[in-house]
């Protein structure tokens, strides 16, 4: 019984139901098999058990096997896994489709009462916004990534959150964007933070030789990345954090901006550090 409820959690991770997940585990283990049986099996009501089997056909995740009765054939793990996948991408698409074909009443609804809104905004408050350091920035942070059009910059310690940004770091370097990455110098990192550092700098290596990256020879008082600076201070985007030592980061908050000059003054700052005050390899540690 054990097993039956560790392999019952580990199926619902695909978006299953409760009772799904039951019989899909039960075909699992005991191979092509008839309704009845798993009813009986798994204690999932005679009433039940047809549309639950129906809705794990329509998934992919097994077949169905004409004949009186009919049999249910699992699929291969793989195979379940893989279409799991495909499920969710199709779901993201009709969901992408459908906010498409929303666009235009949407824009007319509130695009006016936004702009109203927003005539009473003081240029001060507009600078910046704040979201949540963890979940939230990351999403903000691959948005940057996808909507980036010429260039990326990031000042990082370890750069730790790196696979949570990689789909997007390879959209970006895809469609032409250019990729710099400022690191800390390891020497400044513990232990632990400075062997994930080192895991990503030789992965950047092998998988994304695009990137550029270089140590900062000094730490340095904020974090983040920014997108599209320009000098004319009419473009960019920018999540970045302020090093507080004594604040642990579930308790922070990073500061968003799409201010062309604040941007633009970020970039300059990099350039400095690049330039001055880094170097191209990581010292041994």
């Amino acid at each position: 019984m054990g097993s039956r409820t560790g392999s019952t959690e580990l199926l619902q991770e695909l978006d299953l139901k409760e009772y799904e997940a039951t019989a899909l585990a039960h075909l699992l283990s005991a191979g092509r098999t008839t309704a009845p049986d798993i009813s009986e099996a798994t204690d999932i009501p005679q009433a039940r058990v047809y549309g639950v089997l129906d809705s794990l056909a329509d998934r992919g995740f097994i077949e169905v096997i004409p004949g009186r009765p009919k049999q249910y054939q699992p699929k291969s793990p793989e195979d379940i896994l893989e279409r799991a996948k495909e499920n969710r991408r199709q779901q993201y698409e009709d969901y992408c489709t459908e906010i498409e074909d929303l666009r235009e009443e949407f824009i007319a609804e509130f695009g006016p009462r936004y702009e109203r809104a927003d005539e009473d905004v003081t240029p001060t408050s507009e600078l910046f916004h704040v979201v949540d350091v963890g979940q939230p920035s990351e999403t903000e942070t691959r948005q940057l990534y996808r909507n980036a059009e010429e260039s990326v910059y990031v000042i990082t310690n370890s750069f730790a959150y790196f696979d949570d940004v990689e789909p997007a770091v390879t959209v970006a370097l895809e469609a032409g964007v250019s990729v710099s990455v400022l690191f800390l110098d390891p020497q400044y990192l513990p232990a632990e933070k400075a062997a994930v550092q080192a895991e990503i700098v030789d992965r950047l290596a092998a998988d994304f030789p695009d990137i550029d990256y270089r140590f900062s020879e000094k730490r340095l008082p904020w974090r983040g990345t920014f997108v599209d600076p320009s000098m004319e201070y009419d473009s960019g985007k920018a999540i970045f954090l302020v090093e507080e030592t004594d604040v642990p980061n579930h308790r922070r908050q990073a500061a968003i901006t799409e201010n062309g000059s604040f941007v633009a003054g970020m970039k300059r700052y990099f350039d400095l550090i690049w330039e001055y005050e880094s170097h191209e390899t990581r010292p041994s540690t």
